[in-house]
């Protein structure tokens, strides 16, 4: 969220306007003034547009646009718009709102906006996709739906245009600095200050009525002084509540005594003299423990943030950051564990003040406390889940009791309301250049961590930005050994997302910057990953012959277990050549491999296979004989799925070689096999009932 236009004078009802998902039991803020614009936006919806007056369907979704200066009131505005138009049931499919400009001032990647959007519709997202299919995504996703989409502070129309559904049914509610020029029409509601009724009202909710009262002309002035500005009038409000004694003439003189910041555009002036008021009036401390809340990651923080941001203990931390509510410098969500946002109109004012009062050094230093923070508490957040016993949890037993969780359902909570912030921490850290070895550390904590509590798969498109990082530290450090993990990681998740040719791609590089750093496991993996893409493509020549060179890098270096499984492949990619001699001596030489590994349920499939292959080859005799040497070798596993796979299998033989009654047998003895397993499974509550 970009400003504030509502009064937010408790958690709860801050929240509403926030960022962060509304509290349960939060009460929505009293909202003051734009009657004029919400009728006018509200009317707005029916007004014919070309495609109306030209006799034809509207094709797409109506796009309303309320422009302002930050700190204007339009994402308030925006957001009361969409409580009135959605609680007499005009749009069932509910209010999707996504901010595109970062804390920072920086547009936010279309790619990422719409991931965003798609996550909320709860519709999953191809890792590694690009924005023109994660766009088409959206749209289609839309276009069954009767939703409001509220796309906030919008750089430009090119962000807005991808996003918008081929749906009439839809309407877009966008707010922004000024109008989105491309966009056929939208005309936009442009916001000025509040009127003065509104202004005093604002101020009387949180300084009180009886100060207003007595002296209502002094409201007013003070009202003008903020050019009516609800996110100036919130904090010159904040400081009267704290000061008792103050009257409103008091801190229109202050005001007045502030130099103008001539520097700034017209409209950020009363924001930014407001901001400075409050920011002289705190202790020291708390001036700067507000000025370093401009580097918290996508303008959100918790106590821990804070607390490492300041060098200061998390108790005093949170302390200061609820005092920073009540003076409307921040906003919270109200709940438990509180998550504090820094609004946006104020995130490049603290900025300023932070280069200004403090040293480059102590400021790196503060966001090196906050990275190092985070990685801890990363690690608490995955080692929560290991065994009791393990070194993990004797680490995690080592660390002060504020940085563990008190079991794994709360780290998961944690991760999930703090993901948004720790991925923008990620990305920051990156992007910084100078901590790249927090950096990197950061990364791969949070990898770890979405990988125990989500799961490789669900978490799949956070991994791909992440390895993304790590690809950037490395190649900008030359590290080629990260690197050509990173790669690898990328390729992985391109391969299992159908993306072959870029996994190849992908894969070859990784290829040649393990080379680089004579890292013998890298290489390997890599000549095998380029195998098995090859053989994804149906290119089963250059498959062998990747396979091969993978095999003979194995066998080199005596790692007998991967040999063993890299025989396997040969044999099944010449399997698809038709070259059974081929197929059938790698398949013999994966079972003697693993024969002398003493896995023998690993040899018994691979002696399945050349029975398979023999009966291709147009030997069924000798493939009945190896079936029934893999079937032998498999009752000794105690593995009963591979045992009933097996006697199928020899089943099939069988009735190929015209013997029913031997292939009933034996089917007999699967599904006996079976039936055991199941019985033993519901026996012990764990069968599913799938």
């Amino acid at each position: 969220m970009t400003d504030q236009a509502v009064d937010t004078s408790s958690p709860a009802e801050a929240a509403r306007t926030g960022a962060a998902d509304e509290p349960s039991g939060a009460t929505p803020p009293r909202f003051f003034g734009r009657e004029r614009e919400l009728k006018a936006l509200q009317a707005d919806i029916g007004r014919a547009g070309l495609d109306t007056l030209a006799g034809r369907k509207a094709a797409r979704a109506r796009v309303l646009l309320i422009a302002g200066r930050p700190g204007s009131g339009r994402t308030a505005l925006a957001v009361e718009l969409a409580r009135r138009l959605t609680e007499p049931g005009d749009y069932p499919d509910g209010v999707f709102r996504v901010p595109l400009t970062e804390p920072g001032g920086d547009r936010v990647p279309g790619e990422r906006t719409a991931r965003e959007l798609l996550d909320r519709l709860g519709t999953a997202a191809p890792p590694g996709a690009d924005e023109d299919e994660l766009s088409e995504m959206v749209r289609e996703a839309f276009a069954t739906r009767r939703a409001l989409i509220l796309l906030d502070d919008a750089v430009d129309a090119e962000q807005v245009d991808p996003l918008l559904p081929d749906n009439p049914d839809c309407l877009v509610v966008a707010t922004s600095t000024g109008p989105l020029t491309g966009i056929p029409g939208v005309r936009p509601c442009t916001l000025g200050g509040l009127e003065a009724g509104a202004a005093v009202q604002l101020l009387a909710r949180t300084v009180g009525q009886v100060r207003i009262t007595v002296d209502p002309r002094a409201a007013e002035t003070l009202s003008e002084e903020c050019g009516g500005q609800p996110a100036a009038l919130t904090l010159v409000a904040g400081w009267l509540a704290a000061r008792p004694g103050a009257s409103v003439a008091d801190v229109t003189k202050r005001l007045r005594e502030l130099p103008d910041h001539g520097e700034l555009p017209l409209g950020a002036r009363p924001s930014a003299r407001a901001l400075h008021l409050v920011h002289a009036s705190l202790p020291p401390a708390s001036a700067r423990t507000l000025r370093l809340l401009a580097l918290a990651p996508a303008g959100l923080a918790d106590a821990h943030t804070a607390s490492a941001l300041a060098g200061c203990s998390v108790s005093v931390a949170r302390t200061t950051l609820e005092e920073f509510v009540r003076l409307g410098l921040l906003r919270t969500n109200g709940a438990a564990r509180p998550q504090y946002e820094v609004p946006g109109c104020l995130a490049p004012l603290l900025r300023s003040l932070l280069d200004e009062l403090d040293r480059p050094a102590e400021v790196q230093l503060a966001r090196a406390r906050m990275l190092e923070r985070t990685v801890r508490r990363l690690q608490s957040c995955r080692a929560v889940t290991d065994p009791e016993g393990s070194p993990g949890r004797r680490k995690l037993a080592g660390l002060p009791s504020s940085l563990r969780f008190p079991g794994p359902e709360a780290a998961a909570e944690w991760l999930r309301t703090r993901q948004p912030a720790l991925l923008a921490s990620a990305r920051m850290a990156v992007r910084d250049g100078e901590l790249d070895t927090l950096a990197r550390r950061l990364v791969a904590a949070l990898v770890r961590a979405l990988a125990v509590h989500r799961g490789t798969e669900d978490a799949a498109p956070e991994l791909y930005g992440l390895h993304g990082l790590v690809l950037d530290v490395a190649e900008r450090r030359d590290l080629p050994r990260e690197k050509a993990a990173a790669l690898l990681n990328l390729a992985d998740l391109d391969a299992r997302t159908g993306r072959t040719e870029e996994a190849l791609a992908r894969y070859r590089a990784a290829l040649d910057a393990g080379r680089e750093a004579k890292d013998l496991y890298a290489t390997g993996r890599a000549m095998e990953s380029v195998a098995g893409a090859h053989a994804e493509l149906g290119d089963f020549s250059r498959a062998s012959d990747w396979y091969g060179r993978a095999l003979a890098q194995r066998l080199a270096h005596g790692e007998r277990a991967d040999a063993a499984r890299l025989y396997g492949r040969l044999g099944a990619v010449h399997t698809y050549q038709g070259r059974y001699g081929e197929a059938l001596r790698n398949w013999r030489a994966a079972a003697s491999g693993h024969r002398r590994l003493g896995d023998t349920a690993a040899q018994a499939r691979a002696l399945s296979e050349a029975a398979r292959v023999q009966e291709y080859a147009g030997r069924p005799q000798e493939s009945l004989h190896t079936c029934r040497e893999a079937v032998e070798l498999a009752r000794g596993t105690g593995d009963v799925r591979l045992q009933a796979a097996l006697q199928l299998r020899l089943a099939d033989t069988l009735d190929r070689l015209g013997d029913p009654a031997a292939a009933r047998l034996h089917r007999a003895v699967a599904d006996n096999l079976l039936g055991a397993a199941r019985e033993a499974y519901e026996t012990s509550g764990a069968f599913s009932e799938k």
